[in-house]
């Protein structure tokens, strides 16, 4: 009798690396993140630090990354009202990521585009 050859799943490290990206995944999250993180608090600040992004689109993606606990919108109630967003104290855990990120971009392009 033939025995069946195991195979070791993959599942354990795919499934939470799928859970982090479909937090920080699509065109704007990043960006949206990075330009709140830098200290960016008003939405046309934010809009304005991220070329191409509609103003429907980045007003979509706040609303995401407030419902991930990344981003807390504050809302101050003086004449105007003042809307600002910040990173919560959670998407300090992003900060590492983010880098890691960076770091494997700029050798990843090195590699790809050295001579």
């Amino acid at each position: 009798m033939a025995t069946k050859k195991t195979y070791l799943s993959c599942l354990d490290s795919v499934k939470p690396v799928r859970d982090t990206l479909d937090v920080i995944n699509g065109k704007w999250k990043l960006p949206i993140i990075i330009s709140v993180g830098v200290g960016n608090e008003r939405f046309t600040d934010i809009e304005e630090s991220i070329p191409g992004i509609t103003p429907k689109a980045m007003a979509k993606e706040l609303k995401e990354l407030e419902q991930q606990k990344l981003i807390e919108r504050i809302v101050t109630n003086d004449y105007p009202v003042k809307i600002t967003y910040k990173w919560t104290p959670y998407a300090n855990t992003l900060t590492p990521i983010i880098d890691a990120l960076k770091e494997w971009g700029i050798k990843h392009r090195e590699e790809i585009f050295k001579k």
